[in-house]
C-alpha cells in the first residue's frame, strides 16, 4: 500500500485549485463537501465555477499564483492542462509546507482523492491508488446501494448518545451497545429523531442492567496463509477480538482482519530456536481471559492438528475459562488442493498418516516399518529441520529409494513453490535450493506433473494480505 487512508481535519483550512475545466470542477466540488475555504485560478472558468463564486462558495482568481498565495495553504490541487505548469505548482506548495495532488499522475501526489459515499458523517473512500478509477466507481455504486439515505442522520443522533454510553465500561461492553444500535436498520429509514433517540436510551438501560460478560478464549485455525481460506466464523472472532495471541505460521492477511485497536501478542515458535514457552503461552491465555476481555488464540492451520491445542485448553479449564474451537484448513488439506490430488486414492494408498519429525524433546521416533507399509503415505508436519534424519529412518526401515516425495512451502501464499523428488534426494534438494519456509513434506504422493519440476513460485489465485 503506498498511500495511506486518512480523514484530513478542513475545518478553517485553505484548499488551492489551479485549473479549468471538468478535472478542475470536479477537484472542487470534493473540496466543498467540506468546510474548507477554496480558491480558484483559472484561466477559463466554467460556468460551474462561476456559479460558486456567485454563492461565496470559492474566491476565483485569474490566471497563475504566485509563491505568496500559498501562504496558510493546506491542500493544493494542480489540476492544469500542462504537466510542466503542474510540476511547477506542485513545487511551490511543498515549499510552503502543503501537500498536492497532481492531475492524473500518481507518482507525483502527495495524496490522492478517493471515490465517496457521502452519508455525512458517515463516509465511505474507496481508493485504488489511482490503478483503476472507473473499479472504484463501480465499488461505490454498490456501497450507496447498501447504504440507506437516512444513515448520516441516524449517525449525527448515535454521536450525540456518546456521552450517556460512558455509564457502560470501557471497552467491549461500549461496543456491544453500538453493535446492537447499529442493527437497527428500520430506525435508520424510517423513524423520527425522537423514536430513535427513546430505542438508544432503553437499549442503554439494558445494556446497564445486563451482567458483564467474562472473559473467554476461542481457538481459531487460521489455516495455510491465504486468508480467503479462512471459515466466516473464523473470520468473525477474529474481527470481534480484543486480544490476539497469534503464531509465526499465521498470514498477514489474517492478522488484518482484527481490529487496530486490538490487543496483538507474538508467541511464534520456531523449529529449534528462539521462541515462547508453552508456559508462557498459557500465561498470556489466563491473564487476558480473567481480565474479561475476548481473546482469539489464532493457529496456523488447524487448531487440533501438531498445535498443542490439549496443553493451552488443560490451562484454561484450571481457571475455569470458557473456550471453544473453531477448525481450519490443515496444510496437508491445502498442500493437496494445490497438486490437484487427493490424499487418498484408489490403487495407489488406502491410507495416510499425518506426523512430525520432531517433538518437544528434538527428533521424534516412530514405528519406522509401520510408516514404510505399502498401502499408506505420509504428511509430515515441520519437517525441513529434520529432513535428514527422517530420510534416514525411512530408508532404514526399507523405504524404497525411489519412492516419491513432494515438498510444498508457503502453500496458498504468493510465494509458495514445490518440488516433486525421491526418498533418496529430497533432502539434498531443500538444502540445495535452501527451502527454510513452512513446509509439508508428502511421502508417497507425487505432483502430477512429473519428478523434479521448476521451483519457481507457484501463482495463486489470491495473495496474502493485499485483498
Amino acid at each position: 500500500m503506498d498511500f495511506l487512508p486518512i480523514f484530513l481535519a478542513m475545518r478553517d483550512r485553505r484548499v488551492l485549485v489551479v485549473g479549468d475545466g471538468q478535472m478542475a470542477d470536479a477537484k472542487c466540488r470534493g473540496a466543498l463537501k467540506t468546510s474548507a475555504r477554496v480558491t480558484v485560478f483559472a484561466d477559463n472558468p466554467s460556468e460551474q465555477a462561476f456559479a460558486w463564486e456567485r454563492s461565496g462558495d470559492i474566491t476565483l482568481c485569474a490566471g497563475l499564483p504566485e509563491p505568496t498565495d500559498f501562504r496558510d495553504v493546506t491542500v493544493v490541487y494542480a489540476a492544469h492542462q500542462s504537466d510542466q505548469i503542474n510540476d511547477q505548482i506542485a513545487a511551490m506548495a511543498r515549499e510552503k509546507g502543503a501537500i498536492v495532488n497532481v492531475l492524473d499522475r500518481t507518482d507525483a501526489c502527495d495524496f490522492i482523492t478517493p471515490a465517496i459515499v457521502d452519508r455525512d458523517p458517515v463516509v465511505v473512500a474507496i481508493g485504488t491508488e489511482g490503478s483503476a478509477p472507473v473499479l472504484a466507481r463501480q465499488i461505490k455504486a454498490d456501497i450507496e446501494a447498501m447504504l440507506p439515505a437516512g444513515l448520516g442522520r441516524f449517525a449525527r443522533l448515535a454521536n450525540g448518545f456518546r456521552t450517556r454510553v460512558r455509564a457502560l465500561p470501557e471497552g467491549f461492553a461500549r461496543r456491544n451497545f453500538w453493535r446492537d444500535a447499529f442493527k437497527a436498520e428500520g430506525l435508520v429509514a424510517n423513524a423520527s429523531d425522537e423514536v430513535i433517540r427513546q430505542g438508544f436510551e432503553a437499549l442503554l438501560e439494558r445494556h446497564i442492567q445486563s451482567e458483564p460478560e467474562p472473559g473467554s478464549v476461542a481457538f481459531v485455525g487460521a489455516g495455510p496463509g491465504d486468508p480467503e481460506l479462512l471459515t466466516l466464523k473464523a473470520r468473525r472472532l477474529i474481527h470481534e477480538a480484543e486480544v490476539v495471541i497469534y503464531d509465526r505460521l499465521v498470514g498477514k492477511g489474517a492478522l488484518e482482519l482484527a481490529r487496530r485497536e486490538a490487543k496483538f501478542i507474538d508467541v511464534g515458535k520456531k523449529g529449534f530456536g528462539v521462541h515462547a514457552t508453552q508456559d508462557v503461552i498459557n500465561e498470556h491465555l489466563v491473564r487476558e481471559a480473567q481480565a474479561g476481555f475476548k481473546v482469539v488464540r489464532l493457529k496456523g492451520g488447524d487448531p487440533s492438528v501438531f498445535g498443542r491445542l490439549d496443553e493451552e485448553l488443560a490451562a484454561l479449564s484450571e481457571y475455569g475459562i470458557e473456550s471453544s474451537v473453531v477448525p481450519g484448513i490443515t496444510s496437508a488439506s491445502a498442500g493437496a488442493a494445490s497438486l490437484k490430488q487427493s490424499l487418498t486414492r484408489r490403487d495407489r494408498n488406502s491410507s495416510i498418516t499425518f506426523m512430525t519429525a520432531h517433538d518437544a524433546k528434538g527428533y521424534a521416533e516412530h514405528d519406522w516399518r509401520q510408516l514404510v507399509r505399502s498401502g499408506q503415505a505420509l504428511a509430515i508436519y515441520m519437517g525441513r529441520k529434520s529432513a535428514s534424519f527422517l530420510q534416514g529412518r525411512l530408508l532404514m526401515a526399507g523405504g524404497d529409494q525411489d519412492l516419491v516425495v513432494t515438498c510444498v512451502e508457503n502453500i496458498s501464499r504468493p510465494e509458495e513453490r514445490r518440488f516433486t523428488s525421491t526418498l533418496s534426494r529430497f533432502a539434498q534438494r531443500l538444502d540445495d535450493d535452501r527451502w527454510n519456509g513452512p513446509l509439508i513434506i508428502f511421502v508417497g504422493i507425487g505432483d502430477d506433473q512429473g519428478v523434479g519440476i521448476s521451483t519457481a513460485p507457484v501463482v495463486k489465485g489470491a495473495s496474502n494480505g493485499s485483498h
